[in-house]
């Protein structure tokens, strides 16, 4: 490894934290396991090709080949878990950056977005394929060598001249690969940002007939991913290629050598003489010597890719709270205030509105089908860009804090849920949530004789829109998983609507039993919903 992979690997496994350490020591166990059971294997594919003790040497064959199954399948399964474990807690942080804390990075969403699913994905190459393949590299063919030189030392330092070279070829298209696998994740963050921001524009873009133009740039950025990724593997074939040239010339080497030393022409003399056994014993493990290389070699640019995931991360993993945050108290319900805001959709404006939404008690806003009333909502947010004016929670504007996710429960008209059970829906909404709260809040919400009526009751699985639940029962599992999250703003799109009088009457009260503690605002169709609010705002 050269100083510039050492760098490289102390800034990543800064980047991923302290998780991100190999589990050295088990990791260790099996990669002497696995270079014993190579030894093992070997010595007795040679006893039974020389007709010793072929039983037991059958025997001893196929034990060895069991154990080094046995111990590969063991590492896989270690590193496949410790890399879980960290992209789990680095996924953790980047969501509390990009969700809980506001955006806090000028990046847009969509790079922010692109960091979160893809980036983080990609850095699981590294620790479940590269620092196994790495830790392997290290010992496993010295320990090969080891074995072979104890039948033949001359084999042993074969296997070992063969090194340097390629060690060098390595280093140099392990560079190479290293800056294209940053180029190409530089290319990969413009198209999700790219296309993520135009898909929030879309409005914008119909209204001034660009969508030919916008076409040919997402398709431009997708052409430069498509190339710097041919890149990247077109270095990591060569250095495959260095790897297989130089691994078959060592094994040639070798069998050239054992057989011209048993044939006795030799044109120098070597401080050992072969027998057959030792020669076979030796040739035997010679493939073995390059094996871990070869892992290691495949691996690599997996190494490439998640320092590369890791060196646009950092600044969203380093992202603290914004320092506005901090004054809120999450027991206390905030006044939200509108102050001459105005939104704009292509030939739909919005506003202005000069409104409050006071402490702690139910806002309604109430307009016709395409009034704005959701996108209002998303104002409040921050996911909706203002034409003037501006935004305040408590004693906080939208502008210096850049979203108030953290502040917001959220319930919307096609609410999405994740791939698991209704309970395991409900309990996402706070670390604090049990099994029992989570159903106790289901039940007031109305879900109680929904769930009764299912075998599996809130253990019934569900998909990402929530498939087997009537539009109804999905707004209240939305609604019920929203009561749930310990936050002082509650924002409620449509959520009485598919529901009958009684259903409705049971929300509303739900709704008002809620405000003393929370500020809610619900953008509604329902007259009686609104009659029942505390405030009225009124779009045309």
């Amino acid at each position: 490894m050269t100083v510039v992979d050492t760098v490289a690997n102390r800034a990543f496994l800064k980047v991923c934290g302290r998780a991100a350490h190999a589990p050295s020591t088990p990791l260790f166990a099996l990669m002497l396991i696995n270079a014993a059971s190579a030894a093992a294997f070997a010595l007795s594919l040679t006893l039974v090709l020389t007709d010793r003790a072929a039983l037991p040497a059958l025997v001893a064959l196929a034990a060895a080949l069991t154990a080094r199954a046995l111990a590969g399948w063991a590492a896989t399964r270690v590193a496949a878990r410790h890399a879980l474990r960290v992209k789990a807690r680095m996924r953790r942080e980047a969501l509390a950056v990009v969700l809980g804390r506001g955006r806090g990075d000028p990046a847009s969403v969509g790079e922010a977005t692109g960091a979160v699913i893809d980036e983080i994905e990609a850095v699981d190459g590294y620790f479940s394929q590269f620092q196994p393949a790495a830790l392997d590299a290290r010992i496993g063919p010295l320990l090969i060598a080891a074995a072979v030189a104890l039948a033949s030392p001359i084999s042993a330092a074969i296997l070992l001249a063969t090194l340097i070279p390629l060690a060098a070829i390595m280093s140099l298209a392990g560079g190479a690969a290293g800056a294209e696998a940053t180029r190409q994740f530089d290319a990969l963050a413009r198209l999700s940002g790219h296309f993520v921001d135009r898909v929030r524009a879309l409005p914008v873009i119909l209204a001034f007939q660009a969508e030919a133009s916008e076409t040919a740039k997402v398709a431009a950025a997708a052409q430069d991913v498509s190339n710097r990724t041919l890149g990247v593997l077109r270095i990591a074939f060569i250095s495959t290629a260095a790897l297989e040239f130089f691994a078959a010339v060592a094994v040639a080497m070798v069998a050239v050598y054992c057989g011209f030393s048993l044939l006795g022409l030799l044109p120098f003399k070597v401080p050992e003489t072969l027998d057959f056994r030792r020669a076979l014993f030796a040739l035997a493990l010679a493939p073995e010597f390059y094996a871990p290389l070869r892992k290691l070699a495949a691996a690599y640019h997996e190494k490439h890719l998640g320092e590369a995931a890791a060196a646009r991360l950092r600044p969203l993993l380093d992202a603290g709270p914004p320092a506005a945050l901090a004054p809120i108290n999450m027991d206390v319900a905030p006044e939200v205030r509108l102050r001459n805001l105005t939104l704009r959709f292509g030939d739909l404006v919005i506003g202005p509105l000069d409104e409050v939404a006071p402490a702690g008690a139910l806002t309604a806003i109430v307009g016709p089908t395409g009034s704005g009333k959701s996108s209002l909502l998303a104002a409040i947010l921050g996911l909706t860009p203002l034409e003037t004016g501006s935004v305040e929670v408590a004693t906080l504007r939208l502008a210096d804090t850049g979203g108030f996710a953290g502040l917001a429960a959220w319930a919307g008209q096609a609410p999405a849920f994740l791939p698991g059970t209704i309970t395991d829906n409900l309990m996402a909404a706070g670390q604090d949530v049990t099994r029992d709260r989570a159903l106790a809040m289901a039940d007031r919400v109305g879900l109680g004789p929904a769930l009764a009526r299912r075998g599996q009751a809130g253990d019934t699985q569900l998909d990402e829109r929530g498939s087997g639940l009537s539009g109804g029962e999905r707004r209240r599992l939305a609604l019920a998983r929203a009561l749930l999250k310990p936050a002082p703003l509650l924002l409620l799109d449509e959520p009485t609507a598919d529901l009958d009088r009684a259903a409705e009457a049971e929300i509303i009260a739900l709704l008002r039993a809620a405000t003393p503690d929370r500020t809610i605002i619900v953008a509604t169709h329902s007259e009686t919903l609104a009659a029942a609010a505390d405030h009225v705002v009124r779009l045309p």
